[in-house]
């Protein structure tokens, strides 16, 4: 009989320390690497490889892939008053949240 995943998900190994630590607890990061010959004509060959990275909780924090909810919420609110609120003048529209600038 094969084997059944219930309750229990697969281990991986983090990346950059080693650590074993759940699948779904992982953070899952893809990175592209092109190797290419640098011709300018039509001889150029390049390849793209993709490779998807997992990293442990605290290594995607110290490398800054991972952030805490709280500090994306606050980069984004940020980044939303700095491009000047859109069309309302940094008021969002009352449909899901009530925070004004």
């Amino acid at each position: 009989m094969g084997r059944k995943n219930r309750g229990r998900e697969r281990l991986i190994n983090c990346d950059a320390c080693g650590r074993r630590i759940p699948r779904d607890k992982a953070i899952s990061f893809e990175r592209s690497t092109v190797y290419s010959t640098d011709l300018k004509t039509a001889d150029d060959v390049r390849t793209f490889i993709r490779r998807e990275n997992h990293y442990c909780p605290s290594c995607g924090k110290s490398l800054g892939i991972y952030e805490k909810k709280k500090a994306q919420m606050q980069r984004q609110r940020e980044r939303y008053s700095s491009y000047g609120g859109g069309a309302q003048g940094g008021q969002r529209s009352s449909h899901g949240s009530s925070w004004q600038q």
